[in-house]
């Protein structure tokens, strides 16, 4: 499993060709269709996931002088279902409005027999009350924990700029120019700016295990840079400089 999704890299490239249409009309074609065959309009999931591969390994690379990598998923907000699921209700039903958004990964979870299930919200059906993909096998009672699972920000959208970057620019920039898109390019200037930020202590990874003797305390809160006789930047731009 990547730092990003198939529907992240999708949500990101769909903006950018204007020579489909919207799926939301009646009888459109869908912006980005992801299947089994190559085409201007169609990548396989396989060529999307090897794209999300490399981008991660070069985001890897970057960060493990910080931290220690691959970098862990990790759950960053919990509560529990109001009302039990049942064959009357196959709804996640909240007390309260929650952050969860569609494609939002969670684990409903009941301690008391033991049982858990791994959903991606599909739908937000009205305030508090949620949509899975994949129908729920399980008769969760109220009560059960709902807990969101992710990767700490700001790394999947740095991955999913990356991959998007270099798949629009081999299947779409390169079919009428050899050189990258601008488009591209934005995507990677943003990405490299969300990955300074990290590298220069601005952005923290919550719940990652950090490297070096100044980490052997947790409780510090301080930049990343380590004492130095220069005032060199540590961006990624200036590293090997």
């Amino acid at each position: 499993m990547g730092y990003c999704t198939i529907n992240d890299v999708t949500r990101i490239i769909a903006q950018s060709l204007t020579s489909a249409t919207s799926s939301t009309l009646e009888g459109s074609t869908s912006l980005l269709n992801i299947g089994s065959v190559l085409d201007k309009n169609l990548i396989t999931d396989a060529t999307v996931n090897s794209y999300i591969l490399f981008s991660d390994s070069e985001i890897n690379g970057i960060l493990s002088e910080l931290y220690k990598t691959p970098i862990c998923e990790i759950a960053d907000f919990e509560t529990e279902i109001y009302a039990s699921i049942s064959e009357y209700n196959d709804y996640i039903v909240l007390d309260r409005t929650c952050p969860i958004e569609v494609l939002d990964q969670i684990i409903l979870i009941d301690d008391n027999n033991n049982i858990e299930e791994r959903h991606i919200i599909s739908e937000i059906v009205g305030d508090n009350m949620y949509q899975t993909e994949e129908p729920l096998q399980y008769e969760f009672p109220s009560g059960s924990r709902l807990i969101r699972v992710k990767f700490p920000d700001p790394l999947p959208v740095i991955s999913a700029r990356l991959s998007t970057a270099n798949i629009y620019d081999k299947y779409f920039s390169s079919q009428s120019s050899p050189n990258t898109s601008d488009f591209g390019e934005k995507l990677r200037q943003l990405a490299r700016a969300d990955i300074n930020n990290i590298l220069n202590g601005r952005a923290i990874l919550h719940g990652q295990q950090r490297i070096g003797r100044r980490f052997f305390n947790p409780t510090l809160t301080d930049q990343y840079d380590l004492p130095r006789g220069s005032e060199g930047s540590k961006d990624i731009d200036s590293l090997g400089k």
